[in-house]
């Protein structure tokens, strides 16, 4: 306890001594952050429609999702690359601007082909903007700091969640469920706040400076297997894809309980958003935590493996609505909150001049292969063992051997 008051009171005292520029640039990643996730999480809450509508079987529902998130995957790698070349701040403007119109347009995609290309672009821009903010941030905040401000910064996934699902219902019924992907466009403004106030990080523009002067080449994706960097790349690559293919599964969270446990849309989205609400507080006491008390791959550690045995928990051994919630809710505490403290790991890893190549390769590329595969697996499951089944061996278990995986990297200095 001792320790614990000591390190929160340090804590403040850090805090209260930081510049008003990484505040500002915190704030606004944060935000740009939340609404891109508020836009990806538009598609999810009405998989059960989308499905009806285009005559999906649930394999089929599976693979389609697997084939947008793969191929936004190897989108995002590329824009990672193309922000180490030309800055942060045009990149995530870009990915600020493109995401809304691409989401949008959805409402109106008039077979299934328009619309998975509509989806993956969509996410593609929208999954870019998590690594730029990320490194951002990164290099916007004290070097002892970093890890607690992009962090923090990972509330952006559950919050936009959560304002979703304060939204989509009263949209859904008033209006039908195809008009809820219009809420993209109200965020589209947002790009003329990164415009004008977001500025390139000091530490990325001193990069370039001296690549110009040196006549030195621009970073790519090999560069993350030369022999130093390797070992790392290739473990935290599978650490990050094992974790996240389990939250890919939990895509189709809303569809299960509607599929299986016969609740109302309504009902499920808005249990979907209040765990994601919950889920935000995993992620302030993961990063508080890899800050002060441990290392931050410790902390991954013991989150990946609570989070896998409170999901367990949830599909196996409650009866109830109250008893789903308590356990789901504890599930998105320690489950999605890892995420928090993973993000900066990686980032922390590799030098600036790499940062966002990596954070984008072992980092959003494994986040979306994870993503696209976790509801194949779990589509193809279902039909053979049920629901239950089908979560435990593509959430449960994947999130487990994510926590052992990260256990055989070396803990970063601070």
């Amino acid at each position: 306890m001792k320790q614990l008051n000591a390190s929160g009171l340090g804590a403040v005292r850090m805090l209260a001594q930081v510049p008003p520029r990484t505040w500002k640039v915190f704030t606004i990643c944060l935000i740009g952050v939340t609404f891109a996730n508020l836009d990806h999480s538009l598609f999810t809450f009405v998989l059960t429609e989308i499905s009806e509508k285009f005559g999906w079987s649930v394999v089929e529902r599976g693979r389609y999702i697997a084939i947008t998130f793969v191929i936004s995957g190897l989108l995002v790698t590329q824009i990672g690359v193309l922000t180490d070349r030309i800055g942060r701040r045009r990149t995530l403007l870009g990915a600020t601007l493109l995401t809304p119109i691409f989401v949008a347009a959805m409402a109106w995609a008039p077979n299934t082909l328009i619309l998975l290309v509509l989806r993956t672009l969509g996410f593609g821009a929208a999954g870019a903007q998590s690594p730029i903010t990320v490194t951002t941030v990164i290099e916007e905040s004290p070097s002892r700091l970093r890890g607690l401000f992009s962090g923090v910064l990972q509330i952006g996934f559950p919050l936009g969640f959560f304002l979703a699902s304060l939204m989509v219902p009263f949209i859904y019924s008033t209006w039908g469920w195809q008009y809820i992907f219009l809420l993209a466009l109200l965020f589209l403004p947002y790009g003329w706040i990164i415009y004008r106030y977001l500025q390139e990080p000091e530490a990325w523009l001193k990069v370039r400076d001296a690549r110009k002067a040196t006549n030195a080449k621009h970073p790519t994706t090999r560069d993350l297997f030369a022999p130093v960097y390797r070992r790392r790349t290739i473990l935290l690559f599978i650490g990050q894809f094992l974790c996240v293919f389990a939250f890919g599964a939990t895509i189709l969270l809303t569809a299960y309980f509607r599929e299986s446990k016969g609740w109302d849309a309504e009902l499920a989205i808005q249990t979907v958003g209040l765990s994601f609400g919950v889920g935000a507080f995993g992620y302030v006491a993961a990063a508080f935590v890899g800050e002060f008390l441990t290392s931050r791959r410790n902390t991954i550690v013991i989150w990946c493996i609570l989070g896998g045995l409170a999901f367990a928990a949830m599909i196996w051994l409650t009866n109830g609505y109250t008893q789903i919630v308590l356990a789901f809710c504890t599930m998105t505490f320690f489950f999605y909150g890892s995420y928090a403290v993973v993000a900066t790991f990686i980032a922390e890893n590799f030098p600036s001049e790499l940062r966002a190549t990596a954070t984008t390769f072992s980092g959003a590329l494994a986040v979306n292969l994870g993503l696209g595969l976790g509801p194949l697996v779990l589509s193809e499951i279902i039909p053979i063992a049920g629901w239950e089944w089908g979560f435990t061996w593509s959430a449960v278990l994947p999130v487990i051997l994510a926590g052992l995986i990260f256990l055989t990297l070396k803990p970063v200095p601070r």
